[in-house]
């Protein structure tokens, strides 16, 4: 079955790729490379043993997401990755993250309603939620007022496809919240390869303890958790990935409950940032040099899964721990310095 997975060259669906080629999937890919490598397909040749298909261009380009859905006409299912993901940015730039993360899911969607029947999978995030009343968060959970535009166009991308799939019976989507993915493929063949600075935790403090960032700043001890910093549930991208499957082989064997859907996916426990950090010195007997800074507006104090949903109605689960994540990522983090 061929399975079309946008933005699979970034670090999701890269991870994504390969689970989908492991079990026996044809996959074509498209990425405008604004976030990612094409050395990714080595990496992604190297694990599976073959290469998918791939096209470079921009899903913005309206003409060129026609052309690509007549010429394969044959696609089981669209896993949709492609969109831009810094918090930051978006506050700075909301009108690009408009046009790129609601716009494209709107042409994916067009031309999925064209077909006899069409599965797609999107990629949402934990965002949707903002600070939860209680924890952990449910899928019933309600959607908080966004802190950002990027935020917000994982919400308003929700709707779309929500009232897209209302009126369009032959279409099924799940959509899918992500807590905060980390780690790297345990091949070290793929992993997260952040462009400029990095926006997330993870990758900031693999850089410094490699000596090529000269501090990580913790922004803010004086939150009401255990030790005072802001805690968040880390799944393993190999988990992830796996994920993405589970839920597109749902939709082809016609076993969801609706033609929409949504799950949560983390491990359901929560870490604060120093437990974060003290698993990265254990797993890599480094000292991290790190200090304390004020706390940086419109971080959420704490967000941790639910995953009862996921587990027993998706049929899927997180099995690696927060040290298997850190040891991935800092391996990962030492080849591609070497």
């Amino acid at each position: 079955m061929k399975i079309l997975v946008t933005g699979g060259l970034g670090f999701i669906g890269s991870h994504t790729v390969v689970e989908l080629q492991n079990e026996g999937f044809e996959v074509v890919i498209i990425d405008n490379l604004s976030n990612s490598s094409e050395n990714v397909l080595d990496g992604i040749v190297a694990i599976t043993g073959k290469k998918p298909i791939f096209e470079k261009f921009d899903l913005r380009d309206k003409n060129k997401v026609q052309d690509f859905f007549k010429r394969h006409g044959d696609l089981e299912g669209v896993i949709h990755f492609a969109a831009s993901k810094a918090v930051g940015e978006s506050v700075e730039n909301p009108l690009l993250y408009y046009e790129n993360n609601l716009g494209v899911l709107v042409y994916m969607l067009q031309e999925l309603t064209k077909l006899d029947k069409g599965n797609f999978i999107f990629s949402s995030s934990c965002t949707v939620y903002g600070q939860a009343d209680t924890l952990p968060i449910t899928e019933d959970a309600p959607v908080k007022p966004a802190e950002s535009p990027y935020g917000n166009t994982k919400q308003v991308g929700e709707e779309i496809i929500s009232d897209t799939c209302h009126v369009n019976p032959q279409l099924a989507a799940i959509s899918l919240r992500y807590f905060n993915p980390i780690g790297a493929h345990p091949s070290v063949e793929i992993g997260e390869l952040p462009i400029g600075v990095p926006q997330n935790l993870v990758p900031f403090i693999t850089q410094t303890g490699v000596g090529l960032r000269e501090q990580l700043s913790v922004f803010g001890d004086d939150y009401p958790t255990e030790d005072g910093t802001c805690i968040r549930d880390y799944i393993h991208v190999v988990d992830l990935a796996k994920a993405h499957v589970v839920a597109l082989q749902r939709l082809l064997a016609k076993k969801n409950q609706s033609n929409y859907e949504v799950f949560n996916l983390g491990t359901g426990k929560g870490s604060s940032v120093l437990e974060v950090i003290q698993s990265f010195e254990k797993v890599s007997n480094e000292k991290l040099n790190y200090k304390i800074v004020d706390r940086r507006a419109g971080d959420v104090i704490q967000a941790y899964a639910d995953t009862k949903k996921a587990n027993n109605v998706l049929g899927w689960k997180a099995h690696s721990t927060l040290d298997d994540s850190m040891k991935s990522a800092w391996d990962w983090e030492q080849k591609i310095r070497n």
